[in-house]
C-alpha cells in the first residue's frame, strides 16, 4: 500500500487541551504506543438497532442476534482489516490484534511512527492534576482509507471519566433497623419491591472499571455477614489493567460498590469484572470486549464511570454509542450512572450539562434519589441534591438527538436548544445520607452515588432476565412506550438537581423514576 500524501481527517477527532495544560515538549521518538483503530461495519449499526431489536416489542416477542451472529454479519469486514494492516506495515507499525466482532484493529510502534501514521504531533503535557501524553487537532489518514477508519483512540493518554460513587463516613458495623439512614442492597431490593424467589442463576452481569480492584477476603466476609453465597466474581484484563486494590480512599470504592451491589441483588449470577486503563481508548475497549464476551457471555453491563459531554470527542461518543447500539441488537441492556454533580456535570462554567455515557440513547441512564424508610416501607423518595458538587446528574444531551422513544415524554430543549435525548431514564437511592452498607479493603462504610444505582439496576434486570428466560435488552423504547403510566415506577417529584425540577411522570432528575421490581417485571411479561 502506497503511503502517497492526501490525507483525510477522521471525522469528531478534533481534540483539545486540558485547561491550563502546557507542553513540556514532544514525547521521546522511542516512547511505545499502542492505539485502537475503530473499523466501519459491514452493515450500519442504525439500521440494524432499528431493524433487529423491534424496539417497541416486549422480550419474549424481540428476535435477538447471538454474539457469533452479529460478528458474522455486522462485525467489521475482513477486506477492510486488511487495509488497516497494510497501512500498518507501510508505517512500521505491528499489529497486535485484529477483531471482526469489535471492528478493531490494534496497532503498536514508536511514538515517531505514530505520530507520522497519523498525522499528529504528540506532546508530553503538564497541568495541575498530573501528566499526560497529548495531542491537539484531528487525527487524519490516507484518502484510501477515509472510509474505512472510524475512529483512532490512544494516541492521547490522559484520564477519560471519572467513578460517580460519594463516601457518606465509615461505619463501624452494619446494623440495618426500621429507619436507618443507610441500607444494605438486600434491604433496598426489598423496598423497591424487586421479585423474590430469584437469585440471577444462569445470569452474567459485566461491571466496567476504569481503576482500584478487589480483594476476595473482602468479597467473602461481605457476603458472609449478609448471609448470601459468596458469588463467582472473575477479573477480565483489558489493554494491560489489573485487578489492583489499593485502599478505600480510591477507586477501590467504586469497584467494590458496584460488585456488592449488583451481587447482593443477584447473588447467583456470575459477576465479570472488566478492568480497563482510564483513557478513552482502555474505556472503549472495555465496553466492546463486555458486549461481545463469548465466554462469559454478559446479558447486562454497569457502567459508573463518566464525564460531561464537553470532555469527549465526537468520534468518541459516536463509537460508544455504536457498541451499545451492537449491544441493543443482541440483547444486552447497558446501565449507566448519570453522573454526581447535579446539572452542571462538574463542569463548573455555570452551564447545564449532561454525562457520558449515560446520555447514549442506547444506554439506560440511571439517576439518583434520597431515600426514607420506616418498618419496610418507603415513607419519603426525593431527588438527592445535598449541593452542587453532591447531586444526581440529568438533563439534555447537547450531542444525541432526542430519540423516537422520548417524543411524548416533554423532554424540554438543551440549554444551546438543541432537540436533544433526555437524561436519566430511571433512578434510585443514591445519596450518601440513605447510602449503601458496603465492605471495602477491610473497612465497612456507606457510599452513595448513581454509581449504586447503575449496579442496583443491573441486578434487577440480571433477575428478571433469570425469570422470563430472554434478555429484558434494550428497555428505554419500553419503558416510555407501551409501559408508561402503568404504575411501574415510584414517580419522584419533590426537589430539584440544580437547573431541573421534579414532575408528575418523566422529568430530568430522576426520569421515570425509582423501579417497583415485581410490577416491572410482570409488565414484561415475567
Amino acid at each position: 500500500m502506497a503511503t502517497g500524501t492526501a490525507r483525510v481527517p477522521v471525522p469528531g477527532s478534533d481534540k483539545k487541551a486540558v485547561a491550563g495544560a502546557q507542553s513540556t515538549g514532544l514525547v521521546p521518538d522511542d516512547e511505545r504506543i499502542d492505539v485502537t483503530v475503530r473499523i466501519r461495519p459491514r452493515t450500519a449499526i442504525q439500521s440494524l438497532a432499528q431493524g433487529s431489536v423491534q424496539a417497541d416489542a416486549l422480550p419474549s416477542q424481540r428476535s435477538y442476534l447471538s454474539r457469533e451472529e452479529y460478528s458474522a454479519s455486522h462485525g467489521a469486514d475482513p477486506a477492510d482489516i486488511a487495509k488497516v494492516e497494510a497501512f500498518a506495515k507501510a508505517h512500521g507499525l505491528s499489529v497486535v490484534e485484529a477483531n471482526v466482532e469489535r471492528r478493531s484493529v490494534v496497532l503498536s510502534g514508536d511514538a515517531k511512527s505514530m505520530s507520522a501514521a497519523f498525522g499528529v504531533a504528540l506532546h508530553a503535557m503538564e497541568h495541575e492534576g498530573g501528566t499526560y501524553r497529548g495531542r491537539t487537532g484531528s487525527i487524519s489518514v490516507p484518502a484510501d482509507l477515509a472510509d474505512v477508519v472510524v475512529g483512532v483512540f490512544g494516541l492521547d493518554d490522559r484520564p477519560q471519566a471519572d467513578p460517580h460513587f460519594q463516601h457518606k463516613a465509615l461505619a463501624r458495623a452494619f446494623t440495618p433497623r426500621a429507619g436507618s439512614a443507610s441500607f444494605t442492597p438486600p434491604a433496598l431490593a426489598r423496598l423497591y419491591s424487586f421479585p423474590t424467589g430469584l437469585d440471577g442463576s444462569g445470569e452474567c452481569i459485566g461491571i466496567i472499571e476504569l481503576g482500584g480492584g478487589f480483594r476476595p477476603a473482602d468479597i467473602k466476609a461481605y457476603f458472609g455477614g449478609l448471609g448470601l453465597p459468596v458469588p463467582a466474581v472473575k477479573a477480565v484484563l483489558i489493554d494491560g489493567a489489573h485487578n489492583h486494590p489499593t485502599n478505600a480512599n480510591g477507586a477501590d470504592g467504586e469497584v467494590m460498590l458496584d460488585i456488592e451491589v449488583a451481587a447482593a441483588v443477584a447473588p447467583k449470577a456470575k459477576i465479570a469484572v472488566y478492568f480497563a486503563p482510564n483513557t478513552n481508548q482502555g474505556f472503549l475497549d472495555a465496553i466492546t470486549h463486555a458486549v461481545h464476551d463469548k465466554v462469559n457471555k454478559p446479558s447486562v453491563i454497569s457502567i459508573s464511570w463518566g464525564s460531561a459531554e464537553s470532555n469527549w470527542t465526537a468520534q468518541a461518543m459516536t463509537q460508544f454509542d455504536q457498541a451499545f447500539q451492537a449491544a441493543a441488537a443482541m440483547g444486552v441492556t447497558v446501565c449507566c450512572a448519570a453522573g454526581d454533580n447535579g446539572s452542571g456535570d462538574g463542569v463548573g462554567d455555570g452551564a447545564a450539562h449532561v454525562d457520558f455515557p449515560a446520555s447514549s440513547p442506547f444506554a439506560l441512564g440511571c439517576g439518583g434519589t434520597r431515600l426514607t424508610a420506616t418498618a419496610g416501607k418507603i415513607t419519603a423518595e426525593v431527588v438527592w441534591n445535598e449541593g452542587t458538587d453532591s447531586s444526581t446528574g440529568g438533563g439534555v444531551s447537547t450531542t444525541f438527538a432526542r430519540p423516537a422513544y422520548q417524543a411524548n415524554a416533554h423532554v424540554p430543549a438543551a440549554p444551546n436548544k438543541f432537540v436533544g435525548r433526555g437524561v436519566p431514564d430511571v433512578a434510585g437511592d443514591a445519596d450518601p445520607a440513605s447510602g449503601y452498607e458496603v465492605r471495602v479493603d477491610g473497612q465497612n462504610m456507606v457510599i452513595g452515588g448513581t454509581s449504586a444505582v447503575a449496579p442496583l439496576w443491573a441486578g434487577l434486570i440480571a433477575l428478571m432476565n433469570q425469570k422470563i428466560g430472554k434478555p429484558v435488552g434494550f428497555l428505554n423504547p419500553l419503558i416510555y412506550g407501551q409501559l408508561a403510566g402503568k404504575g411501574l415506577f415510584n414517580d419522584i417529584t419533590v426537589g430539584n438537581n440544580g437547573a431541573y425540577n421534579a414532575a408528575a411522570g418523566w422529568d430530568a432528575c430522576t426520569g421515570w423514576g425509582s423501579p417497583n421490581g415485581a410490577k416491572l417485571l410482570k409488565a414484561l411479561g415475567g
